[in-house]
């Protein structure tokens, strides 16, 4: 089984910063996955041709299931706000994904702490601390009935600020604790692997860097496992739009099965 995950940066193409729908369709096509998480979605969105780009994913790669969850309601440039789950289906809005091809049995939400006052930061080149703000953050989980057997896949996309992407992936690892074995949490982390394993207590099925797309010296999306799940094959795949590159994970779900 295939699982990708992708901050497709609204699906916009490096060399121009501009959205071609059917660009945007034929890389989904092109990663042949079975479950896929996306982040940076863009719902209804000026900038994105006012597409649904779940919807289109979905139809590209042939999903049988699939959820857009916004973290954030209304259109840059205008007015954002928190969303709360109880937006209209065609408000504009801008979240996280999660599609598969395999039939999803249940789903869960889990909206992060929010970060609500604006933190210094350091950046490179500079003397003196930026005061910046960050957007809400979810996540999604979707309990899935795959060929090997039944799995949890989950999703998000987590706050750039060090020490509040901690507390925002702790928050949502103790809100899975329930959730169904193996378990496999995807991914934008915005840290690195060392982190994202020492505060999940759970292990990286693929490192390689995945950002800047052009030439990646940051591994900031993750792909983490807790449960017995065998790699067949992962890379790092750089496609015709983001900033990022998608991680792509080959399962082989036999091997536990015959082992059990």
């Amino acid at each position: 089984m295939r699982l990708v995950t992708f901050n497709i940066l609204n699906g916009r193409s490096p060399d121009d910063d501009q959205v071609d729908l059917s660009a945007f369709q034929d890389a989904i096509a092109s990663l042949d996955a079975d479950v896929l998480a996306l982040q940076e979605v863009d719902r209804n969105q000026p900038r994105s041709q006012h597409a649904d780009l779940t919807a289109a994913a979905a139809e590209a790669m042939g999903a049988a299931d699939h959820r857009f969850v916004a973290a954030l309601n209304g259109s840059p440039g205008a007015t954002w706000v928190a969303a709360t789950g109880e937006e209209q289906p065609d408000a504009a809005a801008y979240g996280i994904a999660l599609l598969s091809r395999h039939p999803v049995t249940s789903w869960e939400i889990v909206r992060l702490p929010a970060l609500r006052t604006r933190v210094p930061m350091w950046f490179r080149g500079s003397r003196v601390p930026t005061m910046v703000g960050d957007e809400p953050r979810v996540g999604v989980a979707a309990h899935v009935e795959g060929p090997g057997g039944p799995l949890t896949v989950a999703n998000t996309h987590l706050s750039f600020v060090p020490w509040w992407n901690r507390r925002q992936l702790r928050a949502l690892t103790g809100a899975l604790t329930a959730a169904a074995r193996p378990l496999v949490l995807v991914g934008d982390l915005n840290m690195g692997p060392d982190r994202a394993r020492s505060i999940t207590g759970m292990r990286s099925l693929v490192t390689a860097p995945t950002f800047p797309a052009q030439r990646p010296c940051l591994q900031l999306d993750h792909v983490l496992a807790d449960g017995p799940l065998e790699v067949a094959h992962a890379e790092a795949r750089r496609l015709p739009l983001s900033d990022h590159r998608a991680l792509v994970v080959d399962l082989d779900l036999a091997t536990p099965a015959e082992s059990a």
